[in-house]
């Protein structure tokens, strides 16, 4: 026992020794990082090899003393670094803006949305409490109500007003604002129960929808800056070119829409992992979700998801809040669900944009769809339970678990292989069953003498009166509404073909009539169709939804499947009542608006452009008794109008040109 507590005894100021020697711990007579004297003793046990000399105790001094003085400064110095970093930003800023803001211009948006959140955070450190404070009047339920009913009844009298002005010129509007009242009286008769439907919910996420599409669509700030926003990703996703032309070559990527398109999948997945373990997309969802929150009074569970579904699929968003789905009332599942059908993730975005679709009109049809979807899936499913997560904290969202951001990347491009294959997968399988149904169709339509009967058709027929309520000009209508019962009986992906198909056909100047057949529809049918297919509502979508939530909460699959038909069904009705205000608030823009400017100048290829404008200039062009053409209207007295016509008359036929 004594040999043992020897032996602890010897450990123990061994330990001591060594301690004092590294400089963390002062002695009462001397030695410490600092550098003073030692006990004869300690410098006798040191020299007997207990630790280093003397000498080297003392080489070793400047160099604690510098660590010491860097971690008493390394504020201050942290400090330095970043004002010499911003003063260097600042710098290049102003160099790149006074040699061309043009040029310049995605870095000044860039900068300007930094310093926003910047300022955000120092007005919610220093002023939080105060405006707090301040607020605090307005929580009077008497003034709050009188405020409700206030901006209610401004909000009715301005929406009169505006369609009354605004549709006193294109009455073919009212039309559009027909559908939607049609589509909200649809959902509220299939309602579960009527007294309990909360119309603040239902009347903010429609007046949401309705304020972001007229910023979006009929400003020209917003539409210039979606438009630019629509470039930018454009432009981005092009990059994706560089890997898959050095993987598959430039001929098959040239050609070929499964190393065309597909890529782009991989390229955006890793791209969105890598802002997920920064951070960035957690926090964009939690500021929209807060603001969804706290205007339409729902729950915050059900908010995060469906302002998550904005940026990630309808599989990835209920991961969001996992731990909270065992937890969640009938309603807040349905307004999940309804949420994945009702808008389209990110990495899919991507996708149809590399198909040639509008890529502004993609980006806020998946934006204005999120307040939708909570509005409408309340109208139809009203919460009658009482949930837990009403508090208006929300819920946080961590980071990536990813160890750095190369790992972030990697995972997010391996995670979108299963995405990309199955995006292939549905293609092949869809494109090839319904080449099926159309022989199958077109063979029992021969035997009764119907000649071309496709499924196609059976659509354009049945949902023809549907489509002419969303705006759509009668002529048109059959196209549309094939495209819309594809998406809902295939997927989006087979259905943005044809518009893609459409589009093209329609830039590259192809005449609107060839015979009986229509080439093209109109750009304002364009733009209602491509807000109508933004969604994953479609029958193949239920089986990934039942699977993804129930693998999450299996416990409670009676539940899911008890409400995924009607949550399909209110995620159509989210995208139909989209393309409705899209249809609402368009307006021609460019050639279609100044065509006399357009055939000033010089042109020689067919486009579009000179499509609308030539049939223009053809409609107001007569001939007199010797064949001499007349003009009337816009381009009477104007001398170049002979030259345009000419010009005109080289790229497309007409009666005036004999």
């Amino acid at each position: 026992m004594e040999k043992t507590n020897g032996g602890e005894a010897f450990v123990v100021s061994t330990m001591e020794t060594v301690i004092e020697n590294l400089g963390l711990e002062h002695t009462e007579e001397g030695i410490n990082p600092e550098g003073t004297r030692q006990t004869e003793e300690e410098g006798h046990s040191l020299e007997d090899g207990l630790g280093p000399p003397t000498n080297q105790r003392r080489n070793l001094q400047p160099y604690s003393r510098a660590r010491s003085f860097c971690k008493t400064y390394a504020g201050l110095f942290k400090k330095i670094l970043l004002s010499l970093l911003c003063l260097a930003y600042a710098a290049y800023f102003l160099a790149a803006c006074i040699l061309d803001f043009q040029r310049a211009l995605a870095l000044f948006v860039l900068t300007c949305l930094v310093l926003l959140v910047l300022v955000y955070r120092v007005l919610k450190r220093f002023f939080g409490k105060k405006l707090t404070r301040c607020l605090k009047p307005f929580k009077n339920s008497r003034l709050k109500l009188w405020m409700k009913w206030v901006f209610a009844g401004v909000s009715v009298v301005g929406l009169i007003l505006w369609l009354a002005l605004d549709t006193a010129q294109r009455p073919e509007k009212l039309i559009s604002f027909a559908g939607i009242c049609m589509f909200v009286l649809i959902l509220f008769a299939c309602s579960k129960r009527h007294s309990a439907v909360s119309w603040r919910t239902v009347l903010w996420g429609l007046g949401l929808q309705f304020v972001f599409g007229i910023l979006v669509i009929r400003t020209d700030p917003g539409f210039n800056a979606f438009q630019w926003l629509g470039d930018q990703i454009q432009i981005f996703l092009n990059y994706t070119v560089a890997g898959s032309s050095f993987v598959f070559g430039d001929m098959l990527v040239q050609n070929a829409f499964a190393f065309q398109s597909l890529p782009v999948i991989l390229f955006f997945g890793c791209v969105m992992s890598i802002l997920y373990y920064l951070g960035v997309v957690q926090w964009v969802i939690q500021k929209i979700a807060w603001f969804l929150q706290v205007t339409m009074g729902t729950t915050a569970t059900e908010t995060l998801a469906v302002a998550g579904n904005i940026f990630v699929g309808m599989s990835e968003a209920p991961l969001l809040i996992r731990p909270y789905l065992a937890d969640m009332t009938l309603s807040e599942m349905h307004a999940v669900m309804t949420g994945g059908f009702a808008t389209i993730s990110g990495t899919v975005l991507g996708a149809f944009i590399s198909f040639g679709i509008d890529a502004s009109s993609l980006i806020s049809a998946s934006v204005m769809a999120a307040p939708s979807a909570l509005a409408l899936s309340k109208l139809l499913y009203p919460e009658v339970e009482e949930s837990k997560f009403k508090n208006k904290e929300g819920v946080k969202l961590p980071r990536g678990k990813e160890k750095n951001i190369l790992e972030a990347a990697s995972k997010g491009a391996t995670d979108a292989v299963g995405l990309l294959v199955n995006a292939a997968a549905n293609l092949i399988a869809f494109l090839a069953v319904l080449a099926f149904i159309n022989a199958a169709l077109s063979w029992l339509g021969e035997l009764v003498d119907i000649q071309g009967l496709t499924f196609q058709v059976i659509c354009s027929y049945i949902l023809r009166p549907m489509v002419f309520m969303m705006g759509v000009e009668w002529a048109d209508c059959p196209m549309v509404a094939e495209m819309v019962g594809i998406k809902f009986f295939t997927n989006e992906f087979v259905a943005y073909q044809p518009l893609a198909q459409y589009k093209n056909k329609r830039l590259s100047g192809v005449e609107e009539w060839i015979g009986d057949e229509k080439q093209w529809i109109s750009v304002r049918a364009e733009i209602i169709t491509t807000f109508s297919l933004c969604g994953f509502a479609n029958l193949s979508s239920i089986g990934i939804t039942l699977g993804g939530l129930t693998t999450m909460v299996p416990h409670r699959k009676s539940d899911l499947s008890k409400t995924v038909i009607s949550a399909l069904f209110t995620g159509t009705c989210v995208s139909l009542i989209s393309a409705c205000v899209a249809g609402i608030l368009y307006v021609p823009r460019g050639a279609e608006t100044d065509c006399v400017s357009f055939l000033n100048t010089s042109f020689t290829n067919r486009t579009y452009e000179t499509y609308v404008c030539c049939r223009e200039l053809f409609q107001s062009t007569s001939l007199n008794d010797t064949n001499s053409p007349s003009f009337s209207g816009p381009w009477e007295d104007k001398e170049f109008s002979a030259t345009a016509l000419a010009n005109c008359c080289e790229l497309y036929t007409n009666a005036v040109c004999a």
